[in-house]
């Protein structure tokens, strides 16, 4: 790696047919989704981070081998993808535990990082640190600094933070749109925002680049155009909502050229971490073990 801007361009590996009561009436789309998302990886000798949902690997073993003989990290997003808020300590670790049991038996024998469902790391659920850090996790990348209609933790603030003694919290990043403070760089953020202005706010980042990277994150839906019409699971039943869940699905890949043609590399979490950007600044983390020990 050079000095070039890092996008830690990552993949939330769900099926959310698995949420839905009689889902899997539905056509199986992450395998196929799953591949292109590795056809775009190749075509630039792109390693990712892969958060897979523990369901996911063990209803698709071989994509999971798959996915790790092509080179990708694997990590954990929780087996059942609860968010934090339904979880006690003893029923997320519990949780954890499955969840690498299923990577395990699918052959991934080093597990660094985790990620929380729909970003539910807050100050109100920080004791997840201590369970992450006592099950050998090294990084999690599991917070929304800024308000979310459903989770977030503006005062975590932007930039990585040391969280516990061996624990490192990379927060999603954000950038501002108009009022909103949102995550530009993944999702459906990625989709529905005029490409225009969310490239011209990252490649921005890429310019006052300082070895912090810019982070994102996708799903297998988020470039499916042949994917059944349904109501999504999580949205509350909005048919607002449900209908920008399927915008611009087609353009995912041509925006994602984009930022690669105007410098932006991918790696995993792990490389950046070991050898991009080893030397994360310690932050004072007191306030937020304190946190931790009020939930």
């Amino acid at each position: 790696m050079g000095n070039e801007p890092i996008y830690l361009f990552s993949i939330d590996l769900e099926d959310i047919r698995l949420w839905m009561k009689n889902g899997t009436k539905y056509a199986e789309r992450v395998p196929a989704n799953t591949n292109a998302y590795l056809n775009w990886l190749s075509k630039y000798g792109f390693k990712c981070t892969f958060f897979v949902v523990g369901e996911v690997a063990a209803l698709y073993p071989r994509l999971i081998e798959e996915i790790m003989a092509e080179g990708h990290e694997l990590a954990c997003h929780t087996y059942t993808h609860l968010p934090l808020t339904q979880h006690t300590p003893n029923t997320f670790e519990a949780d954890l535990e499955a969840n690498l049991q299923a990577l395990r038996q699918a052959g991934v024998q080093q597990v660094d990082g985790f990620r929380a469902p729909i970003f539910s790391l807050t100050e109100h659920t920080s004791w997840a640190y201590d369970i992450l850090k006592k099950k050998g996790f090294t990084y999690s990348s599991s917070v929304l600094p800024a308000h979310s209609p459903l989770f977030g933790w503006p005062q975590f603030g932007m930039a990585p933070q040391l969280v516990r003694p061996g624990l490192v919290e990379l927060p999603m990043s954000v950038d501002k749109i108009g009022p909103l403070t949102v995550p530009l760089a993944g999702g459906i953020y990625f989709r529905i925002v005029p490409f225009s202005l969310s490239k011209r706010k990252m490649l921005k980042r890429a310019t006052a680049y300082d070895g912090q990277a810019l982070l994102g994150y996708f799903h297998p839906y988020d470039i499916d155009t042949r994917q059944e019409r349904f109501m999504h699971p999580g949205i509350n039943n909005s048919w607002f909502y449900n209908f920008l869940m399927y915008q611009n699905r087609s353009k995912v890949f041509k925006r994602l050229d984009s930022l690669v043609q105007a410098g932006y590399r991918v790696c995993t979490y792990r490389e950046y971490l070991k050898n991009v950007n080893p030397n994360i600044t310690q932050r004072d983390i007191s306030a937020l073990s304190r946190a931790g020990s009020r939930t």
